[in-house]
């Protein structure tokens, strides 16, 4: 008798490297995102979907906050089109940021969500910034 693990066949190859691919295409985690933001070569705008509070006492560090529900067409006229925006929020207890990527999706704008949020962050022992003004 197989394992529970084993019990349902893995899918083909091709199939699996089709949902991988698609989910990275809507995922990134914080190890990525933090490499990139250190090194320089951040080519998106990192977003904290949080309330203002939350972002004060603790985000990441270049982090830009924005509510989700302040994401607005006329807001996201800030960046040009086609900005690639990463959004967090809390953990993978809290869904501001996939309220926050769906409003970026139905805006048109690409988007990433940061798997894990600050929880992922701070499993991951990052530096954290703190108050009001993105650093």
């Amino acid at each position: 008798m197989p394992s529970p693990v084993a019990e349902i066949p893995a899918a083909p190859s091709d199939l699996a490297a089709e949902h991988f691919a698609r989910r990275l295409s809507l995922e990134t985690d914080c190890w990525d995102v933090q490499d990139s933001m250190k090194s320089g070569a951040a080519d998106f705008v990192l977003l904290d979907v949080r309330g203002p509070a939350a972002y004060a006492a603790g985000h990441a560090p270049g982090a830009i906050n924005l509510p989700h529900g302040k994401i607005t067409a006329r807001r996201m006229e800030e960046w040009e089109e086609g900005t690639l925006f990463v959004v967090y929020c809390a953990g993978p207890h809290c869904n501001g940021a996939d309220r926050a990527a769906w409003r970026l999706a139905r805006l048109g704008r690409p988007v990433k969500l940061m798997i894990g949020g600050m929880t992922g962050w701070a499993d991951e022992g990052f530096a954290v910034a703190t108050g009001n003004e993105s650093s």
